[in-house]
C-alpha cells in the first residue's frame, strides 16, 4: 500500500539554502556520484529530454556534456534555484542546449508527446500528488519515449543512513537529509506509484541507498 503524502513544499528557498545545495550537488558532481551514466545506460541518450526537479543543473548539464545533438528542458518548482541552473548552465557552455522553467510537475507546461524521454533524480519523495505527476510524465512523452526515476529509500538500513548522513557535507544539509529519508518511497512504492500510471516498467533495481525505475511509454 502507498502511503499518503505530507503537502509539496515549495522548491528550495531563498539565496542561502540554494547556495548551500548548490555547493552540495557541485561536490557530488565532483566526486562522479550523479546518476549520469544510469541515465545513459537506460537507453536515454537522444533527442530532446526533460528533467524534472533538476535543482541546480548539475545532472542534466553532465547528460548533455555526455551526448550528442540531445537538448534538454528542465521543471524547477523553485524559483530561487533557476538562476543557479542557469549560471551553471553558461559555465558549461550549453546555455543554447537547455532551458529551464518554473513550474509545478502536476501540471507540465508542455504539449502531449513532446519528450523523448523524462528522467529525474531525488524528487520523487517531495512530490505531494506522485501519481498526477507519473501521469504528467506520460502524457509529456511521445509514444515508445523512455523515462528514468531514482531516489533514495526509506528502508535504508541504519548503518547505511548512518553512513550516508556522515558523507553529507555541508553538514547545514544533514536535517534535509534525515527529513528526505523519512519521506521517502521503498522500491516496491514507487514502482506501484508508476504502473498505476500506465507507464511500463521494463527495469526496477534497488541497491543499499536508493532505487531506479527505467521503462517507457507504450506505443499504442
Amino acid at each position: 500500500m502507498v502511503r499518503a503524502r505530507v503537502p509539496e513544499i515549495e522548491g528550495v528557498l531563498g539565496e542561502l539554502n540554494v547556495r548551500i545545495y548548490d555547493r552540495m550537488q557541485r561536490r557530488l558532481r565532483d566526486k562522479g556520484w550523479l546518476e549520469t551514466k544510469a541515465i545513459i545506460a537506460a537507453g536515454i541518450d537522444h533527442g530532446l529530454a526533460l528533467e524534472i526537479g533538476p535543482g541546480p543543473g548539475y545532472l542534466g548539464l553532465e547528460w548533455l556534456k555526455r551526448t550528442r545533438d540531445t537538448q534538454l528542458r528542465a521543471a524547477e518548482l523553485s524559483a530561487d534555484m533557476i538562476p543557479i541552473a542557469e549560471a551553471n548552465a553558461r559555465e558549461y557552455g550549453l546555455a543554447e542546449r537547455v532551458r529551464y522553467v518554473q513550474a509545478n510537475a502536476q501540471q507540465l507546461p508542455f504539449d502531449d508527446g513532446a519528450f523523448d524521454a523524462v528522467f529525474t533524480n531525488g524528487s520523487l519523495h517531495e512530490w505531494s500528488a506522485p501519481g498526477q505527476i507519473f501521469g504528467e510524465i506520460r502524457r509529456a512523452l511521445k509514444p515508445g519515449g523512455r523515462f528514468f526515476v531514482s531516489d533514495l529509500r526509506r528502508d535504508m538500513r541504519l548503518p547505511v543512513r548512518w553512513f550516508l548522513y556522515s558523507l553529507a557535507k555541508p553538514k547545514e544539509i544533514r536535517p534535509g537529509l534525515i527529513a528526505s529519508l523519512n519521506a521517502a518511497y521503498t522500491a516496491a512504492e514507487a514502482e506501484t506509484l508508476v504502473t498505476r500510471s500506465g507507464l511500463r516498467v521494463t527495469r526496477a533495481t534497488s541497491n543499499p541507498m536508493g532505487f531506479e525505475i527505467v521503462g517507457e511509454k507504450a506505443i499504442e
